[in-house]
């Protein structure tokens, strides 16, 4: 088992997944919001979906964090690194159900982005993003990701790819 490790930035932690996080998720993926990312679902099936969440440390050796603000441990969000294997290289994505508007998804982004390049070596990143997700596409390109190629997911359908910057040209 993979040890996830506990990542802070100027106001929010990253930290691993726990049971108490499932009900945030839920109402989460309950909402119209969860619609880019595979939802709707039920309560059930977002626990399953935070299974796989904690299921991803283990077999690729990282992933991603629960988001929390420094002051308060409730959840407001799932930011970090992914790569299934229906994935065409290692992303970096975000989602915010809490705090909407207040750049919590570029902050978590940047600490989950700088962890891929510092800690684990890599020397590149995208971000896969729905069509018409116009607030993750703005977090993309706060972060200085440029849109490229775009990807036909079996599942997802059109997904726009943005590429980030390199570990010495990040934004």
């Amino acid at each position: 088992m993979t040890s996830i490790p506990t990542l802070t930035t100027d106001r929010l932690i990253l930290r691993a997944p726990a049971p108490k996080d499932v009900p945030a998720f839920a109402t989460f993926y309950a909402s119209d919001a969860a619609r880019f990312v595979g939802g709707p679902l039920s309560e059930a099936e977002t626990w399953r979906y935070q299974c796989q969440v904690i299921g991803h440390w283990s077999m690729r050796g990282y992933g991603r964090w629960m988001v929390t603000l420094k002051d308060d441990d409730a959840a407001i969000g799932l930011v970090g690194l992914h790569n299934p294997l229906d994935w065409p290289e290692p992303e970096v994505g975000w989602y915010i159900w809490s705090g909407t508007g207040k750049g919590y998804a570029t902050e978590a982004g940047r600490a989950a982005r700088d962890y891929a390049y510092d800690t684990l070596g890599w020397d590149t990143l995208v971000s896969m993003i729905v069509s018409g997700n116009d607030a993750s596409v703005r977090v993309a390109t706060q972060m200085g990701a440029v849109r490229v190629e775009d990807h036909h997911h079996p599942v997802h359908g059109a997904m726009e790819v943005y590429r980030h910057p390199g570990p010495q040209a990040r934004a």
